[in-house]
């Protein structure tokens, strides 16, 4: 039996750019990439063949909401690939170090868990997520052998689930809902505008048009 296909920065690089640059261009996003031989500190969890690197202005939008941006233009990378599932984790895309950080803070929070699991008896149950970061929180605690993990749920919400392993799977879980997407910050919108030189007359002009002379509006009272 064939190991899995091999991805070359020869081979690849030219369709992932291809692909990204236009994206990249109708976006208007202020920001370049470079595909390059996959490296990584953390083989046993995560060796890709492929890494494509992001750098520039707007790597910021690429990583806010957990990187859910970034995220969605390598799965979109991937699918024009044709990318087997069992070898998405051989193409990975990246910026200022972001999935380095990540695989660490998933590593420390799963061993946490476990911990807390140990000692308590009780199960703890994660957030939804990517099929990436579940084999993570497996692969952090395959030499634990007083826990299990186990995913749970189907597609956007499917999240792992650590239990003690002297104790059944347990019956009564309760899926927790996948994150809600959210727009970046305002503020940061208009400072790309600004740099652009296309801030938004309301800004410069202020509330009722030229001179600011409408009626301004005082906050909106907040529910308690």
């Amino acid at each position: 039996m064939s190991g899995p296909r091999k991805y070359t920065v020869e081979e690849h690089g030219p369709r992932i750019r291809q692909f990204l640059e236009p994206v990249l261009a109708a976006a208007h996003l202020e920001m370049k990439f470079d595909v390059v031989a996959g490296r990584t500190i953390h083989p046993e969890i995560e060796d890709p063949h492929l890494m494509v690197q992001f750098s520039g202005q707007d790597v910021d939008l690429l990583l806010a909401n957990k990187a859910e941006l970034m995220l969605a233009l390598e799965h979109l990378t991937i699918e024009i690939l044709d990318v087997p599932s069992d070898e998405h984790a051989l193409i990975c895309f990246d910026a200022n170090d972001y999935r380095v950080m990540r695989i660490e803070e998933l590593r420390m929070t799963a061993q946490t868990a476990a911990e807390r699991v140990i000692k308590t008896g009780d199960h703890f149950q994660f957030n939804p997520m990517t099929s990436r970061e579940r084999r993570i929180i497996h692969l952090a605690l395959r030499g634990e052998d007083r826990v299990k993990s186990e995913s749970f749920g189907v597609g956007p919400i499917r999240q792992v689930v650590i239990y003690r392993a002297d104790m059944p799977a347990p019956t009564n879980i309760v899926l927790k809902p996948a994150p809600r997407p959210h727009r970046p910050d305002d503020s940061r919108d208009r400072d790309r505008d600004d740099r652009r030189g296309g801030g938004r007359d309301r800004d410069r002009r202020g509330p009722g048009g030229p001179g600011g002379s409408g009626p301004r509006r005082g906050p909106r009272p907040r529910n308690t």
